[in-house]
Parts: structure tokens; sequence; C-alpha cells
């Protein structure tokens, strides 16, 4: 299966191609391409080292972004067992941008509450390109509220270019039903494990994002703005946007390092769309290690953490 590759990989494409011309020599017999098979081996894995580790702020943004990323229904689904979705806000409708249900992960239930993009043009328009609308946020608050009534965790997957801004969704009341969700969220009294998996934009984020442990895949991006967006802003030029996301210190280390999240998950070299196996394996190590830090804290031991998680959030200096 081809996979699509950005313009900053095209080393790594070029080798990857000889590579398999070598090797297809080798098979059939050819001496000189068996000799220049180990030397090509090692030279791909170099410039794969050299790629992938080094990536810049926006090839993040846009790894974050690949179309063949996996999802938050494929985490669900290579994470967890007995997973039954349920639907609706019992308001308005049922928003298809989040993904809301009761599963068992490790053998004990939880409630996994995700994000989801499509895979295809046609899946995006009906997953609403992850967009949430304020019926959405709203039925994620139901399940937490499901959660926190039965004892369960809750296991939240942020994948979002922001909630969405039309008006319709203003008209129903998008800001309240975010506020609602972050406010509610402090509350509850079960563990909430939140992992950015692609793109953490904003509210759209946050509306179910507050969590006791905030955990990120290596090349994921979260921030109050999209680079696109803050180049706009700034520069009134979508040409910045390579410039803005250095500015806007939205990787993993950046966050880390500023004492926004908990922890990141590596993705193997190449990214999660290349070896979503490895990473899902990466995830499941992450959230049990995560869920055996807070689940046997008392109901008051583990609000108050949460609450202090984010009272101390941010720092400032003074010159």
């Amino acid at each position: 299966m081809s996979v699509q590759a950005f313009d900053f990989e095209k080393p790594i494409m070029e080798l990857e191609e000889r590579l398999g011309d070598l090797r297809r020599r080798a098979e059939e017999g050819d001496e000189r391409a068996k000799e220049r098979l180990a030397r090509a081996e090692a030279e791909l894995d170099r410039t794969r080292r050299d790629v992938y580790n080094k990536l810049t702020p926006w090839e993040r943004v846009l790894f974050a972004r690949h179309k063949d990323r996996p999802r938050a229904f494929d985490y669900i689904k290579a994470l967890t067992t007995e997973f039954v979705e349920l639907h609706g806000d019992r308001g308005f409708a049922d928003d298809k941008a989040v993904i809301c249900g009761t599963a068992r992960f490790q053998g004990s239930p939880v409630v996994v509450i995700g994000q989801q993009k499509g895979k295809d043009t046609k899946e995006n328009v009906t997953r609403n390109f992850g967009m949430m609308h304020p019926e959405g946020y709203r039925k994620a608050l139901r399940m937490m509220r499901l959660a926190e009534k039965f004892g369960m965790p809750i296991l939240v997957f942020i994948d979002t270019p922001g909630a969405f801004p039309g008006v319709g969704a203003e008209e129903r009341g998008q800001a309240e039903a975010i506020a609602r969700n972050m406010q509610e969220m402090f509350g509850l009294r079960v563990p909430i494990i939140a992992l950015v998996i692609g793109e953490g934009a904003s509210g759209g984020a946050l509306g179910v994002g507050l969590a006791d442990r905030v955990l990120m895949l290596e090349n994921a991006w979260y921030c109050v703005i999209s680079p696109e967006g803050c180049a706009a802003i700034l520069w009134k030029e979508g040409s910045m946007a390579p410039r803005a996301a250095e500015a806007l210190k939205l990787t993993a280390s950046d966050l880390l390092s500023l004492g926004v999240i908990d922890a990141i998950v590596p993705e193997p070299l190449g990214g999660a769309h290349r070896h979503p196996g490895e990473t899902f394996a990466n995830v499941e190590k992450a959230l049990v290690e995560h869920l055996k830090g807070i689940q046997d804290l008392s109901e008051a031991e583990l609000l108050q953490k949460r609450f202090d998680k984010y009272r101390q959030m941010g720092t400032f200096r003074e010159i």
C-alpha cells in the first residue's frame, strides 16, 4: 500500500525505491545487487533517522494531519473489547464528529470518547472533519456522567481542527457547551485520561480534554489556534504558517516542558500512519501506566490533584 509522502520525505522515498529494486535484482541472482544491498539498507536507516528525528514543528503538524493516520475509532477497536456505541445528546441530534460508548480496557469497564475524522472525503463530510457541534459536547458530557454513575474511568481520544464555527452551532450554544463540559469535568469523581492522537485545536479539544492525565502522541499538536489561523491574524499571510507553528510551541516536547501535558507517547520512526500496530502498543502501555497511577486515589485526592494540576499551569517571567 502506497503512503502519501511529504516533500521532506523525498530522500527516504528515493532510497526505498532504490532498495526495492536492489532486492528484486538480488532475488533474481544478481551478485552485484546482493553486495550493494547491505550498504543501501544502512544508508536508508541513517536517512530515516536524520529526517524523522529532526522534524520541525510545521512538519509535525503535517504528520498530525496525514490522511492515513489512525483515527479515534481505530484506537478504540485496537485497544478495547465489547465496545457499545451510544448516540445522541437527548436534546437535539447525534453528532457524528464524536464517537462515545462503553467498552472494556484490559478487561475492566471504561467509557471511551473519541473525536472522529474521516479517512476519505465522503467520511470526512459525514464526520464533519472531526469538528463537533454543541450536541456533540453534550453527548460527550452525557457519557461522562454515565461513567461517574457507574464508577468507570474515562478515556478520551482528541483529534480535531476545532469546534465547528457555523451559525447553527453558535445559535445552539457552542461556547456554553464547551464551557459546561470543562466545568463539569473538574468535578467528575472518576479518573480521566485524554490522549491527543492528531490535532488538538483550541476549545474544540478542551471541551473534552480536561483530564487527570493529558498525553500526546509524538507527532501530534495541541494549541489555542492552528498555525494557519495564527499566521492570518499576525501576518495576514497564510504562507507564514511554518513560522507560526514554531512560535506557538504546539509540539509534544514543547508542551511537556511547559507542564501542559503529562507525557509523550512515542511513535515508530516514520509516524503512526506508517506503523499503526506499534503505535497502538505504545498507547496501550501508556494508558495502563497512567491509569494505574490514578485509579487507587480516593475521590477527594483525585479531585484535589486535578484542581491543583490546572491551578498551577502557566508560568511567566517579569523583566
